[in-house]
């Protein structure tokens, strides 16, 4: 087996046993790294260490997910400036990578006047369509508690 040292320095290839007395001698554990290669890669560390960096690296890997669906909330009597905080707030979530679903809860009388809140969903993609390209996922969808869709970056 070929035989690196916890530095990353190639000491040659040695048989299993001196393999396993070099790394007693250091102190440390023998890993083998890969078997697909001929012969096969082990490294001397500690076996602790490699745990932890392995969890590392798994960890980087599911946070890494593209495409995580955010959610922006609007009400159905929002100012015009907050609309642009949440445009922007939106805008960033896009640049990410990430999906975002807009909500505009509707209460009592106001899912009566679902013609009004079309137009401010309209008027909130408006402002977000001036700063970044989006393509719509899901079209505008009424719910139970409001309407609601789903758009990304283009």
């Amino acid at each position: 087996m070929r035989l690196i040292d916890p530095n990353g320095k190639q000491l040659g290839i040695f048989s299993l046993a001196e393999a396993l007395e070099k790394a007693r001698q250091a102190g440390l554990d023998l890993i083998k790294i890969t078997d697909k290669t001929d012969p096969p890669v082990c490294k001397m560390m500690d076996y602790g260490k490699y745990l932890y960096q392995q969890q590392k690296k798994e960890k980087k890997h599911r946070t890494a997910r593209a495409g995580e669906l955010k959610n922006i909330r609007l009400t159905f009597s929002i100012s015009p400036h907050d609309l642009e905080i949440r445009a922007k707030a939106a805008e960033k979530f896009l640049q990410e990578g990430n999906k975002v679903r807009i909500e505009l809860l509707l209460r009592g009388r106001e899912k009566g006047l679902s013609d009004f809140a079309k137009q401010k969903i309209k008027q909130f993609l408006e402002i977000l369509q001036k700063t970044i390209p989006i393509k719509v996922e899901r079209e505008l969808k009424k719910e139970a508690r409001g309407l609601t869709m789903i758009i990304a970056k283009l």
